[in-house]
């Protein structure tokens, strides 16, 4: 158990030291919704923060690409498949172009639509590793709980023990890294903050950042679970917080080479007005 658990603080370690975080996004503008209607969303693998490199989803050692593993959606328990509805796109960051996916989405019932995304494994290069990020959002209409603290079952999950879309600024979000459906003590946690704001329709970030950090430390921001696999952040911002716990899921191995399975999940402040 002890050399379990230091081979997947090694791993996690060895990537939180790049630049800035990886963080896969799946955007979609609101969270918290009146009523039903088509939701957009953009899967695209970025640096939320420093937007300084914008990845192409499912790249390959050998430069060639995999698609999208597992795409769905989770309401009231019943789940949808969308992975045939993703569509390939070109999204512009303020340093270069990646590629990603968009869709589409008719939220027909009140309740949560918890979107789970499952990318294929990504090469970096500078690490020599692969990368996966199993990513949750949650949308909600009218109001209505239903499915947002739902335990799915994944590799890497990160469960929410607050509503990721009823937060308000300087609140906290609570949530258990799991993977396969057990807690991870003491995970890892990157937390980056949605700096940028994005142009669904041009598929591109905007030019200019929210807010500027201090310091490097204060770009990819670093936190650890409890002995029981669960944390708490403090939100200082309205706006999109991304979390990834690094390295808790179960695949360490990929193609011969190290892989980090990561589990992401993202989740929407409000400002009191």
């Amino acid at each position: 158990m002890i050399k379990k658990a230091l081979i997947t603080s090694v791993v996690a370690a060895a990537f939180a030291t790049s630049a800035f975080g990886h963080f896969q996004m799946l955007y979609t503008p609101e969270s918290a919704l009146e009523k039903g209607t088509t939701i957009p969303l953009k899967a695209v693998f970025t640096h939320p923060f420093a937007d300084e490199h914008t990845m192409d989803m499912g790249l390959q050692e050998d430069k060639s690409r995999l698609g999208v593993l597992d795409f769905y959606v989770v309401h009231k328990e019943q789940k949808t498949d969308l992975k045939d509805k993703l569509k390939e796109i070109k999204f512009k960051g303020n340093h270069n172009t990646g590629i990603g996916y968009e869709t589409s989405y008719q939220a027909r019932g009140m309740g949560d639509h918890v979107f789970v995304l499952t990318p294929a494994p990504y090469y970096e290069a500078n690490e020599e590793a692969y990368i996966q990020q199993i990513t949750k959002a949650v949308v909600n209409v009218a109001g209505l709980p239903t499915d947002w603290d739902a335990e799915l079952g994944l590799k890497a999950e990160i469960v929410p023990l607050t509503k990721p879309y009823s937060i308000w600024t300087g609140s906290t979000f609570t949530g258990i890294v799991k993977a396969d459906g057990k807690p991870v003590p003491f995970a890892e946690i990157e937390v980056e903050y949605l700096n940028y704001d994005v142009d669904i329709k041009a598929n591109a970030t905007g030019k200019k950042a929210k807010v500027e950090a201090p310091q490097d430390s204060f770009v990819t921001l670093t936190i650890k679970a409890n002995a029981a696999g669960e944390f708490t952040f403090g939100i200082p911002k309205a706006g999109w917080w991304g979390f990834a716990a690094l390295g808790v899921g179960p695949d360490k191995e990929y193609k011969g080479k190290e892989l980090s399975q990561d589990a992401v999940i993202w989740v929407q402040a409000k400002d009191m007005k």
